[in-house]
C-alpha cells in the first residue's frame, strides 16, 4: 500500500516563504504523477503544481511565477517551494500521487494534509 508523508506546513507572513514536501513509499514502480491540491474553507479542492514522471509539469494560474515544483533527489518525492505567499494561498494542501498498476490503469492516492496559513 503505497503511503505519502507530507511535511512543512506552517504559519507565515503575507510575502514569506514555505517550502512542502511529499515522499511516497509502498510503491515498486515510479511515479506518473505527483503533485499538490489545496482546499481553502467553503471551496472545492483544486489543483497547484503537478509533475510527471517524463518532467511534464503544471501549475494553476494563480500561482504562476510564485510556486515551483521539483522533483526531490530521492525516488518517489516532490517539493514545492512557494514564494510571495498571498492571504489567499490559506489552505490545507494535499500531496497526490498517481502509481500504475499491473492493470493497466493508475491508482490515485493522498496524503493526510497539511495547514498553510498565511496571516501578518
Amino acid at each position: 500500500q503505497v503511503q505519502l508523508v507530507e511535511s512543512g506546513g506552517g504559519l507565515v507572513q503575507p510575502g514569506g516563504s514555505l517550502r512542502l514536501s511529499c515522499a511516497a513509499s509502498g510503491s515498486i514502480f515510479s511515479f506518473n504523477t505527483m503533485g499538490w491540491y489545496r482546499q481553502a474553507p467553503g471551496k472545492e479542492r483544486e489543483l497547484v503544481a503537478t509533475v510527471t514522471g517524463i518532467g511534464t509539469i503544471t501549475y494553476v494560474d494563480s500561482v504562476k511565477d510564485r510556486f515551483t515544483i521539483s522533483r526531490g533527489y530521492t525516488r518517489n518525492t516532490v517539493n514545492l517551494q512557494m514564494n510571495s505567499l498571498k492571504s489567499e494561498d490559506t489552505a490545507v494542501y494535499y500531496c497526490n500521487a498517481k502509481f500504475p498498476t499491473t492493470r493497466g490503469l493508475d491508482d490515485d492516492y493522498w496524503g493526510q494534509g497539511t495547514q498553510v496559513t498565511v496571516s501578518p
